[in-house]
């Protein structure tokens, strides 16, 4: 029996969090689960309550309600994706080795049957979590699903802006969102899928057996190369948003 009281949330005490529970198991709503992720994931944030929730998420997860099943995976994913942040609450993928095995089946189940973009590369990122890469774990989806990775040089650290989407594939050192001029970009250069191989492989793999054309030819500029416009490096987008996320964990 978990002894809620003597876990902690983004804003205290965890007594209350078996309640919030129980209440979106039976009467689900948007604002529920904004405050359960609010109080158990706050900006990225995870806490010794957060992974005491992880049984109940895995059987929201397994639940015939597919955008309640969604919620709990996507909520799941990012908890476990923060796991090596200090949190007071052990070896995590130890504690709740059951959990996380139930997570990637139910993931793995709903990744086939997805027709939306954003909501498959949200499961491509849990299911890289659930399976221990966690270094993609908070980025993956949030690049492609805000058509964007921020990234440094790794050779003269300049910071430099990855977009991915509608606007087309290329990469620049300048403000293109919100300068009033014409900022120059270059196109980014996508790699062969022939030539791709490890977990860039398999997603661009994965994606294109669901029918998600458009995610696996996302994938050919994620694992990419790019030349840095101020000193001329150049570098793989993958490995570079690895690293950035390796040097702020």
């Amino acid at each position: 029996m978990t002894d809620w009281a003597r876990l902690s949330h983004a804003y205290g005490s965890a007594e209350a969090i078996p309640v919030l529970l129980d209440q979106i198991a039976s009467a689900p709503s948007p604002e529920r689960w904004n405050d359960l992720w609010s109080a158990l994931c706050h900006q990225g944030s995870v806490y010794s309550a957060s992974f005491a929730a992880l049984p109940r998420l895995a059987d929201i997860a397994g639940r015939d309600d597919r955008e309640q099943a969604v919620n709990a995976l996507n909520l799941a994913g990012a908890i476990l994706a923060g796991s090596d942040q200090p949190h007071g609450a052990g070896d995590i993928r130890v504690q709740h080795a059951a959990e996380v095995e139930t997570l990637l089946v139910r993931v793995n189940e709903h990744l086939r049957t997805s027709s939306d973009r954003n909501e498959s590369a949200s499961f491509l990122e849990s299911m890289l979590t659930f399976e221990g890469a966690v270094s993609w774990g908070e980025d993956l989806a949030w690049g492609l699903v805000n058509e964007e990775y921020e990234v440094s040089c790794p050779g003269c650290q300049a910071n430099l802006f990855i977009v991915i989407g509608e606007r087309g594939s290329f990469y620049t050192s300048g403000d293109y969102a919100l300068s009033e001029d014409d900022v120059e970009t270059t196109p980014l250069r996508p790699v062969n899928p022939a030539a791709m191989d490890g977990i860039g492989r398999r997603l661009h793999d994965i994606a294109l057996a669901d029918g998600h054309q458009d995610v696996a030819d996302a994938m050919t500029y994620v694992f990419g190369d790019a030349t840095c416009p101020d000193c001329d490096t150049g570098f793989s987008v993958a490995e570079q948003v690895s690293a950035d996320w390796s040097a702020t964990h």
